[in-house]
């Protein structure tokens, strides 16, 4: 908090010194924009100061309310990631659960309410982490998309016809570069080295590109391509959860469920390219085709070690010297029963991971202007995603034990009396299982737009357009049965020991230093991931035979046919637009439901019969648009429209997914309806100079129909070894006798009331003094639902600032982002939130010629942390290090 109150206290300085050098250097209010541009026409601006004109310049041309991020050069985006560029734009902030952004979140909504377009159109996505696969959103992961291709950011904050709908909280549109737009020849490549300071590796990062046009310009060709290696390492302090338990004297508390001490490693690579054909042979024709591919290995090992305190007190066990504070016991003392077969205390899993996300595009557009009144825009394409965990091992150790732990630091301290967490006797394999998740997304399209210029009164264009757009979701889970696989295990012919796992090493030195309490438990011995793969790898059927999960396999298509038409006005200092977008959408959902008269479908969990739900829904989504020149360098901006985004895939399955640990699942409704929304923008701008803007902006989104959680016990049944299974389950009888009939917390996701998001948005981007200058902006946003539940992704505050110098040889930037504390969604039958997050990163860069430069970024350089939580602070969920980046290398371009 002091940090903020420091960077809030430079902000007040940086806008006084702003104010003053406005007030010397602003062109005077009588003078015609054109004269200041003339005055400056001389100057030629590159770097940061041209990449802040650039994209001063094409905010104030816009239609729409919208932002804009431009590269500062080709190949030289001016963050390493596409999300976390966007996060300096007011109103977007990100997440860096993972060290880095992957998915935005737009004006106070969740990130499945921001629409990303590439090049205009939908873009696939898929995810390389297990649980967003299964989870199947709709929001766009950035990871996939390189930053070095990218030319050009557009936020649209406002609606308008003729941009794709999707989006409540708003649309991005990623535009690449084309070849005619550059030099004749244009040759870019960086090379960088990137050392990640928890896992102390260092690592490539290389790319480059290729343009070049004919003497005439009427052909281009441009292709790119980058490599990029990170091995990362992630530690934590998790707690999935609480219960509640007597703990003495007639008293019950919440009780935390597991504490674990966990860390998460990973060798992430990035292969990319693409490439752009552009053919224009005279004012009256152009084509380009495009195409972009994308590959992200993640392949990930996470070892967590668990005090097992739900297990341990419902087997049976008890707790002493428990402390409680606002119904939660924050310490005591937790024992197995003595004795017992039920209720282990302790818990350790292992999983080693083969993950990756893959996207891929392609179209083909053409613009035709047979006359030069009328313009007509063709594009058809195709675009797919896989994000698959190919293959899991996933191995749990478990057995009685003996605990204390404390919460009241706010960091996790758990010390074991038994078993001792440094030898692997302690406890036995209890649970291993083999599985695979695929998530595949696809989607062909087809546009039509025609544009005819008009002099009717104060309509100057008329533009109308068709699409088609047929989508596909496809999700596939398979596993062992781990019930059946553990007591099969074998190791060199005889049932397998955990110390056939271990490694001859604990927990690193540094491990959870950051995080840690004293009485944190910071060691325990380790699972070599290769003895894993080995030993998982020799074993026989039936133990390996994979069977169907139904619950995480389905089918979604989308058939969406729609049209628009809009009308263009403008006179003498104002312009505008209105227009409706008319969009029916055809939906059938394939999946499984449990049980059912007829079961078509078995596996150890029982009979599953096979479901599809076929439907389909009109939206009429009208909007206008309106810009008024208040002078020559003020604009005011309102607008106003209708947005829909649909919901996502997994929330329109017919089937559960269930967490048989902790007996928690979520369920999806394929009559689900849309997130809709009115929503209102004004806007008022100011452009003393080509190079400073200061704007404020206000919106108002009343969504009537928020997609909410719906909580209930549902019995279900799971496979559970005799002995091991949670308390509440019952044997279900018959041939099967680990199939148990038990309790499950199920989520299910349907229409509640509505709600709306409100609040404003301030910037200022302005040169100061010399080669200094500065970026802020601060947004505010008030999301509440009419049924009182929280709003995901909403921080009410966020607040970017960065400072940069620049002259002929050096180019540096630091930039500082805060968003508040939001509410993430509901996990595991209760609420998860997180706690506010920042982050301060820099870049520096040194020309040694006209044509070689010397680079040097850092992220994270305050190493902040990520602290969770389930609804208040005095029930923490998890606490997250990631460590710092460094980037150091060379850039160059001909």
């Amino acid at each position: 908090m002091t940090n903020a109150r420091y960077l809030l206290a430079s902000a007040s300085i940086g806008t006084l010194l702003f104010a003053a050098s406005a007030a010397h250097a602003q062109t005077p209010a009588t003078a015609p924009a054109a004269d200041a541009d003339a005055a400056e026409s001389e100057i030629v601006v590159t770097g940061i100061r041209g990449s802040l004109r650039e994209a001063i310049d094409a905010k104030r041309d816009l239609s729409v309310i919208a932002d804009v991020v431009t590269a500062e050069d080709v190949g030289k985006f001016p963050d390493k990631n596409v999300a976390e560029a966007l996060q300096r734009v007011p109103g977007i902030v990100v997440n860096r659960e993972f060290g880095e952004g992957e998915r935005v979140s737009l004006r106070g909504t969740a990130p499945n309410l921001t629409k990303t377009l590439l090049n205009g159109h939908s873009v696939a996505t898929a995810d390389w982490f297990i649980l967003d696969q299964v989870a199947s959103t709709r929001s766009f992961n950035y990871l996939t998309l390189p930053a070095e291709i990218i030319g050009r950011l557009e936020v649209y904050k406002s609606p308008q016809a003729d941009v794709e709908e999707g989006g409540v909280g708003g649309t991005i549109n990623v535009i690449t570069r084309n070849p005619l737009d550059l030099d004749p020849l244009t040759l870019s490549a960086s090379v960088q080295g990137v050392y990640s300071d928890l896992s102390g590796k260092f690592d490539p990062q290389i790319s480059g590109l290729v343009s070049w046009k004919n003497a005439d310009e009427t052909f281009g060709v441009l292709v790119g391509a980058l490599y990029q290696k990170r091995r990362t390492r992630r530690d934590g302090l998790e707690i999935f959860g609480y219960r509640s338990f007597p703990v003495g004297g007639g008293q019950s508390a919440l009780v935390p469920t597991l504490i674990g001490s966990t860390m998460f490693e990973q060798t992430r690579e990035r292969y990319g390219a693409n490439i752009g054909i552009q053919f224009r042979p005279s004012d009256e024709l152009e084509v380009n085709i495009t195409g972009l591919y994308s590959r992200f290995n993640a392949d990930n090992f996470n070892q967590n070690y668990i005090a097992w305190g739900e297990q341990a007190l419902g087997g049976g066990g008890t707790i002493s010297n428990a402390v409680v504070q606002d119904g939660v016991a924050v310490a005591g003392n937790v024992a197995s029963r003595a004795g017992g077969t039920q209720g282990f205390g302790v818990v350790y899993d292992a999983i080693d991971r083969a993950a990756v996300a893959k996207t891929v595009s392609a179209d083909f557009d053409l613009t035709w202007r047979p006359v030069d009144s009328l313009s007509v825009h063709f594009k058809v394409g195709w675009t797919k995603a896989n994000g698959d965990t190919s293959n899991e091992n996933f191995i749990e150790f478990a057995g009685p034990g003996a605990f204390s732990y404390d919460l009241r630091s706010g960091r996790p301290e758990v010390s074991f009396s038994n078993p001792n967490p440094l030898n692997p006797a302690g406890i036995r394999p209890d649970f291993a299982r083999m599985q695979s998740v695929t998530n595949d997304d696809e989607e062909k399209y087809f546009y039509l737009d025609v544009e005819k210029e008009v002099e009717w009164g104060p309509m100057t264009a008329l533009k109308f357009g068709v699409k088609y757009t047929d989508h596909d979701r496809v999700a596939e889970r398979f596993a062992t049965n781990g019930g059946v696989f553990t007591p099969g295990l074998r190791c060199g012919g005889v049932p397998c020991t955990s110390a056939d796992f271990a490694t001859g090493s604990g927990m690193p030195g540094d491990f959870l230093d950051n995080i840690a309490s004293p009485g944190t438990l910071r060691d325990y011995w380790r699972v070599d991931p290769a003895k894993l793969r080995q030993i998982y790898g020799s074993q026989t059927a039936p133990g390996t035979d994979r069977f169907l999960v139904p619950g995480n396999t389905y089918s979604i298509n989308e058939k969406a046919y729609g049209g628009y038409g809009l009308a263009k006005f403008g006179g003498d200092g104002w312009r505008g637009n209105v227009g409706v977008r008319v969009i029916e959408t055809k939906q059938t959902s394939d999946g499984f439901i449990i049980g059912g008269a007829n079961p078509q479908f078995t596996n150890p969990f029982g009979g599953f019969t096979p479901s599809r739900a076929k439907r389909s829904y009109t939206d009429i989504l009208p909007s206008a648009n309106l810009s008024v020149d208040l002078s020559d360098q003020v604009v005011l901006r309102f607008a106003a429209g209708k947005t829909v985004t649909r919901p996502d895939f997994v929330d329109i399955t017919p089937g559960v997914d269930l967490n048989g640990t902790l007996l928690t699942g979520r369920g999806g409704d394929p009559n689900l309806d849309p997130y809709r929304a009115n929503q209102y923008d004004l806007s008022i701008e100011w452009y003393p100079d080509r190079e400073t803007i200061v704007a404020l902006a206000a919106f108002y989104k009343d969504i009537q129909s928020y997609i909410v959680n719906t909580t209930s016990t549902e019995i279900l049944p799971s496979v559970f070894v005799p002995g091991s299974q949670p308390a509440g389950c019952v044997a279900a009888g018959g041939a099967n006798p680990n199939l148990f009939n038990c309790p499950y917390q199920i989520n299910r996701r349907s229409n509640g009331d509505g709600g709306r998001n409100q609040g404003f948005e301030f910037q200022v981007s302005r040169p100061i003094w010399g080669g200094f200058g500065m970026v802020a902006n601060y947004t505010y946003s008030d999301a509440k639902a009419n049924n009182g539940d929280p709003i995901p992704g909403n921080s009410k505050h966020s607040l970017n600032l960065t400072g940069y110098y620049e002259n002929d040889l050096v180019s540096a930037r630091l930039s500082y982002n805060y968003r508040s504390k939001f509410f993430i969604d509901i996990d595991r039958a209760a609420p998860l939130n997180q706690a506010a997050l920042s982050s301060l990163d820099a870049s520096v860069s040194v020309n040694i010629t006209d044509n070689i430069a010397l680079t040097a970024d850092a992220i994270n350089l305050t190493n902040e942390k990520i602290e969770q939580y389930s609804g208040s602070r005095d029930r923490p969920r998890a606490i997250y290090d990631n460590g710092r980046q460094f980037y150091v290398g060379a850039r160059l371009k001909f």
